[in-house]
């Protein structure tokens, strides 16, 4: 009996039904690593692994990794779009109000949608994204020294 080994990235990219280039590779791996990174510094990482790759090149794999559910956005507001590698799962993010930090924080209900509108004006709801605002332990500490 063999045991059966993971999807590598290229397969899993190809099982979505996208290309496995070596940019979308980078990409997606850099993204899976942690971080919720914007997509300038996405880039600046996938250049340093594969070499060229354009900022436009990125935003599009970004859009095609997006929406075949392999990567998650999220975009808390007044800051840019960030990435993370955490799919699949009913999961919420805090953000630090000082250094623009973010963090996966597990839904304390469990199941989607964890919260219920007052009125739901007819839509089917399956999703609900929280994002809890404050300062991360390493802003706290400095901002009450």
């Amino acid at each position: 009996m063999t045991a059966s080994r993971p999807p590598t990235t290229a397969e899993e990219l190809r099982a979505a039904g996208l290309r496995a280039t070596a940019a979308r590779v980078a990409l997606l791996e850099t993204v899976r690593q942690g971080g919720h990174l914007g997509a300038e510094d996405l880039a600046s990482e996938v250049r340093r692994r594969i070499g060229h790759v354009s900022l436009q090149a990125v935003y599009e794999a970004l859009h095609a990794l997006t929406g075949a559910g392999l990567v998650r956005r999220i975009a808390p507001a007044g800051g840019p779009a960030r990435y993370g590698g955490r799919v699949g799962d009913n999961h919420h993010h805090l953000v630090c109000r000082s250094c623009g930090a973010v963090a996966d924080v597990d839904c304390a209900v469990g199941e989607a949608p964890c919260l219920t509108p007052s009125d739901s004006h007819g839509f089917v709801i399956d999703e609900a994204e929280v994002v809890y605002w404050g300062r991360c332990p390493g802003c706290s500490t400095s901002r009450s020294s």
